[in-house]
């Protein structure tokens, strides 16, 4: 007999142990093969579960509240006090006084605040954050002529933007860029370092009480809904990692793409592929992350021929669904145009800040190949390795090369870059690209990519 819990079409020893993934893409493809759109895995401590693979599948779960919570307490390895406190998914999926965690009347009213406080954020101002922190970056690393893209700018920037987006002081970003990478990753540290994030957040709410200044923390202290001061800082905390995780990998594999698929390249080169375009591609081949877990069963039934018990997890593999053969049966085809992915989920629980990481992915690599027109790749194509854990993929390095450039080389910012009390009023448009004209960002990539 399997163990308690455990899907009954497959024992302990005979299921794939997600945390032990090295190549997310082949594994989910071989357990498709096996399984179908639905299939049992293993998670940490061997406490079992259902990934789903399949378009339509994942579709069913994200709008269909009724059948799949997200209230974790249902969960039934929780109920059996199979998860231990240190867990490493008690990060992810330990309940929390969340919007990710509620449903119903609730689940609207945390939404609610979250949205209104992320909407007060416009086009403009968010240029100017990111404008600013780009060129900081670049000045640190302009002298050398050299840079790995992944370790000296994209973990750094979406954190330095989104921690001055909540409220915190220029000096309190690049200390929880490693933290917040950790926490998602499952390692064994994940709990402790999940406890720095927090504390670093209470102590930002707790000020903001007394100092309130035109950004998340405040607006959230002060909306309408009457959050608790644990409300806010769990959605601090679920706003900052969110952000800063998915805009990392999302920023990464697309300057991926860019410095090696001559496909796309000569597409961006020829105007027949926009920077926007390039970021959706990005977002249906590899999604910023890969599994999301979770929702929990509200009751027995049957999906996609697989018996899910109630209280079971299920894990929604947007990495897996992006590129479903029934959705996608050529995937060399381009997806222009097409906001069809799951990359910002679907349904009550769909992203309400994906355009706000687009926004800082688009102006930091707009920003960026234009402080430096004449950057490569350092090594070959298939030098450069992925960092795969059991929810994210991404390039462990982007070693590039270019001319050195002195610090009188790197332009400053206009103005200093804006401070929580300065209003940014307008919402960000959804899909919005940055504010220079269509026209312009085409010759300007054209020009850069030609070289």
């Amino acid at each position: 007999m399997p163990p308690p819990g455990c899907p009954a079409h497959g024992t302990a020893s005979s299921l794939r142990r997600l945390p032990e993934i090295t190549e997310p893409a082949q594994t989910y493809e071989e357990l498709r093969q096996q399984y179908g759109a639905v299939a049992p895995v293993l998670l940490h401590g061997d406490i079992p579960a259902w990934i789903v693979l399949g378009y339509r599948e994942n579709l069913e779960v994200m709008r269909t509240p009724s059948l799949y919570s997200r209230d974790s307490r249902r969960w039934n390895a929780f109920l059996e006090n199979r998860v231990p406190a240190d867990s490493p998914l008690i990060p992810m999926v330990g309940w929390q006084p969340l919007c990710a965690f509620t449903d119903g009347e609730e689940h609207a009213r945390l939404r609610r605040a979250v949205v209104d406080g992320l909407a007060q954020f416009n086009r403009r101002g968010m240029r100017r954050y990111v404008t600013h922190y780009t060129r900081q970056l670049v000045s640190g690393f302009a002298q050398s002529g050299s840079a790995d893209l992944v370790r000296d700018y994209a973990e750094p920037l979406p954190m330095l933007v989104v921690s001055r987006l909540l409220g915190m002081t220029p000096e309190k970003g690049p200390l929880l860029v490693e933290p917040t990478l950790d926490l998602i990753r499952g390692s064994d540290t994940a709990a402790a370092s999940n406890a720095v994030v927090t504390r670093v957040l209470e102590d930002l709410v707790a000020y903001k009480k007394t100092a309130p200044g035109y950004d998340l923390a405040s607006r959230l202290i002060s909306h309408e809904s009457g959050l608790t001061d644990t409300e806010v800082v769990e959605h601090l905390r679920l706003v900052l990692v969110a952000a800063h995780q998915g805009t990392v990998n999302l920023i990464a594999h697309t300057l991926r793409l860019m410095l090696t698929d001559r496909r796309f390249r000569g597409n961006l080169s020829g105007g027949y592929m926009t920077l926007p375009d390039a970021l959706e591609q990005v977002m249906w081949d590899n999604p910023s992350i890969g599994v999301i877990p979770g929702r929990w069963a509200t009751g027995d039934h049957v999906l996609a021929g697989q018996h899910v018990k109630a209280g079971d997890l299920l894990l929604l593999c947007i990495a897996a669904a992006n590129v479903d053969p029934e959705q996608r049966p050529d995937l060399s085809v381009p997806m222009h145009g097409n906001r069809a992915h799951l990359a910002l989920s679907s349904g009550p629980h769909e992203c309400p800040g994906g355009d706000i990481g687009r926004a800082i992915a688009a102006t930091g690599i707009e920003e960026l190949m234009a402080l430096l027109p004449d950057i490569r790749l350092a090594v070959a194509d298939g030098e450069i390795g992925i960092t795969a854990d059991w929810m994210t993929s991404r390039p462990s390095t982007l070693p590039v090369e270019f001319r050195p450039l002195s610090p009188l080389d790197v332009p400053q910012s206009p103005r200093r870059a804006p401070t929580s009390a300065q209003p940014l009023p307008a919402a960000i448009e959804p899909g919005a690209a940055p504010s220079a004209s269509a026209s312009t960002r085409r010759r300007r990539w054209r020009a850069l990519l030609a070289r």
